[in-house]
């Protein structure tokens, strides 16, 4: 039989040298294709040894194994059949000799992906409270910024209750005319002493003490910021300018007002240990706030006095007022 007739359908090796002819030795990379120079060069440098290959299978791929005397990087090639390029397998790392294709290694985990299933159940759960917290505080400040309404018609409690103190929306900054004086509330009281006589103190500046504690701290309190200009915002807006409530709520911003110059005062020792205070006097110091150079508005710069009546301290106001202290400290 002719050498170079062969069955084109069969599995049969086919080499450089025609049917059964020698497979190249050495590393090909992944689609190259041996032309005849790189044929003929190989050809010497195997010398006598003849690059032994074993049979495939039948459809099977042809493999190369390497001689005695080889390098490792003329290792194990994996040829395709039908295409007749020689693809290198890729190697773990730890096992892969000099030279060789180094599987990638898979990707690494990150975020919640990296946890465990039962801690990505706790963080999800924790991401959607965390979610739903934010969707009803934008809801309950937007109900409480926005003009009156159906929702807040009914639901104006609940609103407030979420809204106040922590989180008031007020317009002031960008009114037409936004606020232009400074307000100082001021107090005095007539004290019982231990010894029994009876005496008056100065007036203490209560805005002032707020000032100067406000003053250097990178975190004010919100009480030591609004709580007694709401206390006395709060009793204006319910009382005429002759001090007379205006509607139901007059009496309980009174009430209101008095209660925290009571834990001023305490706060301050007024009358010294063990003195009791029996009625005190409130007023507001107002001051117009001097305008821009460049303006040509003329304000006054005398101050303002309004005077409340003297108000005798319940019983029941002196206990509030001690225990509130008392657990502040």
């Amino acid at each position: 039989m002719d050498a170079d007739a062969y069955d084109e359908g069969s599995n049969a090796r086919h080499g450089p040298d025609g049917p059964g002819g020698p497979l190249r030795e050495g590393p090909v990379s992944a689609g190259a294709v041996p032309d005849d120079a790189s044929r003929a060069a190989a050809a010497p440098e195997s010398g006598g040894r003849g690059a032994a290959a074993h049979e495939p299978a039948p459809g099977g791929p042809a493999i190369e194994t390497p001689h005695a005397g080889t390098s490792h990087a003329e290792t194990l090639h994996v040829a395709t059949p039908h295409a007749g390029t020689a693809v290198a397998r890729p190697f773990p790392p730890s096992e892969a000799p000099p030279g060789y294709p180094v599987a990638a290694p898979a990707p690494a985990l990150t975020g919640i992906a990296a946890l465990s299933l039962r801690h990505q159940i706790a963080a999800a759960f924790a991401l959607a409270v965390v979610a739903v917290v934010a969707c009803v505080h934008l809801g309950m400040v937007f109900l409480h910024v926005a003009p009156s309404n159906t929702v807040t018609k009914q639901h104006g409690r609940a609103i407030d209750e979420w809204i106040y103190p922590e989180f008031e929306q007020n317009w002031k900054l960008f009114a037409p005319n936004p606020l232009q004086q400074n307000i100082d509330v001021q107090v005095r009281a007539r004290i019982r002493a231990t010894d029994g006589g009876a005496t008056e103190t100065g007036w203490y500046d209560l805005s002032a003490l707020d000032g100067a504690a406000i003053d250097g701290n990178p975190l004010p309190s919100h009480t030591q910021q609004n709580e007694l200009r709401r206390a006395w915002d709060f009793y204006a807006g319910t009382h005429d300018n002759e001090n007379r409530p205006v509607g139901l709520r007059g009496n309980l911003s009174e009430r209101y007002l008095r209660r925290v110059v009571l834990l001023r005062l305490d706060r301050e020792g007024a009358g010294g240990k063990g003195a009791v205070v029996e009625r005190v006097q409130v007023r507001s110091r107002t001051t117009d706030v001097r305008p821009p150079e460049w303006s040509d508005e003329q304000v006054s710069d005398k101050p303002v006095l309004r005077e409340l009546p003297w108000w005798t301290v319940p019983e029941e106001d002196l206990t509030d007022a001690r225990t509130t202290e008392a657990s502040a400290r």
